[in-house]
């Protein structure tokens, strides 16, 4: 490698070492806002989350967890909750074990 070839590569990385220095003092960033607090549907979609990952584990059928699961597929088809009485996932399809997806 010729000396005229190195002299031009430290160059180059010296010109964007500056480019990238310039940019980031000269940045106007505002500063982030407050972070948001959780209300208390976060609290109960945490709830959930917790309660869908214990359910992950298990190999038996849980009442808890099938009520997990009816709850999580309300909330991700936008459905509102059933009347009380109401079979809320009969329709729902299973897979070969009876476990609800």
């Amino acid at each position: 490698m010729s000396r005229t070839a190195k002299i031009a590569g430290v160059a180059a990385l010296a010109g964007m070492m500056m480019a990238v220095a310039i940019l980031a003092a000269t940045d106007d960033r505002k500063p982030s806002p407050a972070p948001h607090v959780a209300a208390s549907t976060d609290e109960g979609h945490d709830r959930l989350a917790r309660e869908l990952d214990r359910c992950a584990t298990l190999t038996m059928p849980d009442s808890g967890c099938e009520a997990a699961w009816a709850a999580n597929r309300r909330r991700f088809f936008h459905q509102a909750m059933p009347a009380p009485g109401h079979p809320s996932d009969a329709n729902m399809p299973t897979d070969a074990e009876g476990v609800a997806p």
